[in-house]
């Protein structure tokens, strides 16, 4: 009796950490979950896409390609509270626009037009080889949303990005500039570097 109840506290400690097999469940892309997800994804990407201006196309582009029928019938079960239930795939690309939108926020702004601005201007940065973003967004795979989506990620979260032209080109660094320091020793100075080579 005791095993079974101090696996049954590891077990909840477990899915309460999100860590081990209760992360990866096998129910976790079910139709239950995904049933739960649906609506409140769809409307959250209605209103970003509504922020963002985008036309049907780049609507459904983004969300797939679906045909055009289905779409609307998937916004109408959505706006009026109907059950439905979209493919992982689907659900994986609103996850996606969610992330590009919270990137935009912490590079741009809350500013719907800034937004807009950034997205519909070319950029010379690698990943859109001078096109703007939304060429990336609604170009129709999940691959193209994901890039913007790490392109802003690494904006944001300091990481690195490839230099720009905004950027400019950085000035040499002189000898002045570079100090050498080694812990536990006496501190050099230029003379002494000198003499020791």
């Amino acid at each position: 009796m005791v095993g079974k109840q101090g696996s049954s506290r590891r077990s909840r400690r477990s899915r309460a950490k999100g860590t081990g097999s209760e992360f990866l469940r096998a129910d976790r892309f079910g139709p239950l979950a995904r049933a739960r997800l649906s609506g409140p994804g769809l409307r959250t990407f209605l209103n970003i896409a509504d922020r963002w201006d985008l036309n049907e196309t780049e609507r459904r582009l983004i969300l797939g390609s679906p045909v055009r029928s289905t779409c609307l019938d998937w916004v109408s079960k959505a706006r009026e509270g109907r059950d439905l239930t979209l493919s992982v795939d689907v659900l994986l690309r609103i996850s996606a626009v969610l992330g590009v939108h919270k990137g935009l926020k912490m590079m741009v702004g809350p500013d719907a037009e800034e937004q807009r601005t950034w997205l519909r201007a070319p950029h010379d940065a690698p990943t859109f080889g001078g096109k703007p973003p939304i060429a990336l967004l609604a170009n129709g795979t999940l691959d193209g949303i994901m890039r913007v989506r790490r392109h802003l990620d690494a904006l944001g979260g300091s990481m690195f990005a490839a230099p720009v032209a905004a950027d400019g080109e950085p000035a040499p660094y002189a000898d002045d500039d570079i100090l050498l320091s080694c812990r536990g020793a006496r501190q050099s100075q230029p003379d002494d570097l000198r003499r020791s080579s």
